[in-house]
């Protein structure tokens, strides 16, 4: 028996209610029995987070910011201008705050 493989196209049309935007899942937290690795692409506006908002990050997290843009502040720590192209990687612990400058897509994985 061969490992699953796990596969989608972008597809707004299945985008789900996250805790901020919405999410299309490509590999759901547990899925294949991994309970660390999972992957999506999230879609934020400034209209879903008309505020700043802070994120404790709670497991190991990559993002690609496929476009849009977004600023990350490492609470104490640098903060990052993430536009169309820009990829970053945060530490389980970290703390961050959020803010959503213009409409984004991101693909993320959290492992």
């Amino acid at each position: 028996m061969s490992a699953p493989v796990f596969h989608a196209d972008h597809d707004p049309s299945v985008f789900e209610p996250f805790e901020v935007g919405q999410v299309q899942w490509l590999r759901r937290p547990g899925d294949g029995g991994n309970q660390a690795l999972s992957a999506g692409i999230w879609s934020v506006t400034p209209e879903d987070a008309p505020e700043t908002f802070d994120l404790p990050i709670t497991e190991d997290e990559t993002v690609y910011i496929v476009s849009g843009h977004l600023r990350i502040e490492v609470i104490g720590g640098d903060t990052f201008e993430l536009k169309a192209g820009s990829m970053a990687s945060f530490s389980k612990g970290a703390k961050t705050r959020w803010t959503v400058v213009e409409p984004t897509i991101e693909f993320f994985v959290y492992s």
